[in-house]
Parts: C-alpha cells; structure tokens; sequence
C-alpha cells in the first residue's frame, strides 16, 4: 500500500459509500436501520439529503441527534446507533480504518442468546448473497426487527450492567478476528500515517522528489444497492462497510 512514501487509498486509509436509509417501518413505528456499535471503528455521516436522526446508546445515556442536509455528525467505537428516516435521508458515509468493517467490526443488539457463540450470532444476522433480492430484503428487515428487540432491553435497562455486558459479549464474538483486522489496519490506516510521516521525513532533507510522483484517481462504486445493517448501500474501494463475513455493512 506505501511505495516511496504513497499510500494508494483512500485519504487517510477510510472507507466511503452512499447510503439510502431504509424506510420500512419497525414494530415501534419507526422507520429506518438496524442499531449496531462498531468496536474498533470511528464513523461519520455527512447527510445529503432527506431528514432524519441518528439514536445513540453509550455509557452516558441515549440521545437523538437531528440529521438533515449540511449536518456532519460522527461517534466513537462502542456507540449504539440506529438510523431514523423520516423523508428520503440520504447520507454519505466515512469509516475509519478501510477495511475493517466488511471484516465484521460491527456487532447488532441482539438479544443476549444470539450473542453466545459466533456461529449462533452468524445465523442470526447473514444475509445470502446469492438469494432473490426479496428474500434478502426479507432477511435484512428480520434482522433489523430481532435487533430492534435487543436495542429496546439495553434502553430500558436499569444501571450500567446491561450495556456492560453486551460490550462483553460483542468483544468475545469479534475476537477470532482480531489478527486478520489488524493485518487491515497495518496496510490500511496505518499505511497511511507511515506515508505522511515519510513525506515529512523528505520534505525536511529538501527532498521533493514525491512530488513528481502526483497522481489523480476517480473511481466509480464498486457495488451498487446491497441491503447493509442501515439502508442500500453503494460502496466504493475495498467494498469496505458495504459486504462483511456476514452480509452486514451500515
């Protein structure tokens, strides 16, 4: 990913898609996504179009956030979010860390039996790739309705323990993984910051010869519509937020 003090991704080693914010209706009569937390990924939504919210869960209580076009907004790993559409919101996303989260650092709030091992919460929450388009529309609004159940305990709950121990679950479900997501990182985000670092490193010698070596990239996404944890995806570069090991994506 780094030749000669270029990283070749995308700025910073993120991760972009366009996404169209589901508006099927859940059983509280609230349109929009399934409530998630990343675990090691900071997310931003730059809204551009529709009007919306984004609901949070932390250790420091749940909040609304208004989204509507121009507004910028972005959490931290372990923030439980749910996307709310309430006319046609449409959000550009950025993910930290590239590849990260098609490598599944994305845990849904399912109800604590779906949690116990990772096979159980696999067959949960995959969608079949290959399926009928109304079959995984189908799977992906069941799984968005089994987590809605799970997201409504974790409200509720009195206390902190709750919240606790479904950061303990979410942490025991993803840790097979963790060798493979930091190889990601390696040749992601930090691949990134190593070729700023260089760049620094030669612009301080007087060597401007990086300069020579300018270049101008476009591309189109990748796929187009996939059914994610939070809407219809578009994505771009790695496929990253768009198509985990489990067909989740945002």
């Amino acid at each position: 990913m780094v030749s000669g003090g270029e990283f070749t991704g995308l700025p910073g080693g993120v991760a972009v898609s366009r996404l169209c914010v589901y508006d099927w209706p859940a059983p509280d009569g609230t349109r929009g996504g399934t409530p998630h937390l990343h675990l090691a990924c900071s997310e931003a939504y730059v809204v551009t179009a529709g009007r919306g919210a984004v609901q949070t869960l932390t250790t420091s209580g749940y909040e609304v956030t208004p989204l509507e076009p121009g507004t910028v907004a972005w959490f931290t790993p372990g923030t439980i979010h749910r996307l709310v559409n309430m006319d046609d919101l449409r959000i550009t996303v950025l993910m930290q860390n590239s590849g990260l989260p098609e490598a599944g650092d994305a845990v849904l709030t399912l109800p604590p039996k779906y949690l116990a091992d990772p096979r159980t919460y696999a067959a949960a929450t995959t969608i079949p790739a290959d399926a009928p388009e109304a079959e995984r529309a189908r799977a992906a609004r069941a799984r968005r309705d089994l987590a809605l159940q799970g997201y409504r305990a974790l409200r509720e709950a009195s206390g902190p323990e709750a919240l606790a121990a479904f950061h303990r679950a979410a942490a025991a479900l993803v840790r097979p993984r963790l060798a493979e997501w930091r190889e990601r990182w390696r040749r992601g985000a930090e691949a990134a910051a190593a070729a700023t670092g260089e760049q620094l490193d030669r612009l301080g010698r007087g060597d401007v010869s990086h300069l020579a070596e300018a270049v101008v990239r476009a591309e189109r996404p990748s796929s187009h519509g996939k059914f994610g944890m939070c809407g219809r995806l578009d994505v771009y570069g790695f496929d990253a937020y768009g198509l985990d090991v489990q067909g989740q994506g945002s």
